[in-house]
């Protein structure tokens, strides 16, 4: 059986990230600084390292996805919707404490992706991948949430730690051979 390997990228900063705003599947553009640390983390990045690029059909996620195939001269980016983020319904844009003032769960607030169908989209991506690109190396940029959750579903709960924020254009490995195990976690930005 041939391994397969899914590093996931968290897209550049945002002027939301910085005012710790839920950001959702609202369009965010990536802020200067957020270019500039795809830019960083892209330069530390081999292509001989990944065969395939995917990203999040989300602008800041795209805007990312663009600078590594420029920067690494992949030639095909391919957008898939699984790599989208958490919803987070009428609560997209509002400050964290905002948020946590009015609801004690994200999933309370109405429209949010429940915590359930997370969890199984997080499982279905990691299934997809198996399928789809067996024996690939695959870099896909995408979102916070998103990647806790596989993270999470993959550690058995263990990363990230609770209260560990996943950075701006961070990178996190995963392989399979049978079954999916954490290669790698690095919670702060590549490259910085």
């Amino acid at each position: 059986m041939s391994e397969t390997t899914l590093g996931l990228f968290r897209h550049g900063q945002t002027d939301w990230n910085i005012d710790f705003r839920l950001q959702g599947t609202a369009e965010v553009p990536l802020n200067e600084f957020g270019v500039g640390q795809v830019q960083r983390a892209a330069a530390v990045l081999s292509q001989s390292d990944w065969d395939v690029l995917l990203t999040s059909p989300l602008g800041r996620a795209k805007a990312s996805a663009e600078i590594i195939q420029r920067e690494l001269g992949i030639g095909e980016l391919i957008v898939d919707s699984m790599l989208l983020e958490r919803s987070f319904g009428i609560g997209e844009g509002m400050l964290y404490s905002q948020w946590q003032e009015q609801y004690s769960q994200l999933e309370e607030i109405p429209g949010a992706e429940s915590t359930a169908s997370i969890i199984e989209r997080s499982r279905e991506l990691l299934a997809s991948m198996v399928l789809k690109y067996a024996g690939a190396r695959v870099l896909a940029v995408s979102h916070g949430a998103l990647i806790r959750y596989v993270l999470s579903e993959v550690s058995q709960g263990q990363v990230p730690p609770p209260g560990q924020r996943l950075q701006n254009a961070s990178l996190h490995t995963l392989r399979h051979s049978g079954q999916w195990t954490l290669d790698s976690w690095a919670p702060e930005p590549l490259g910085q």
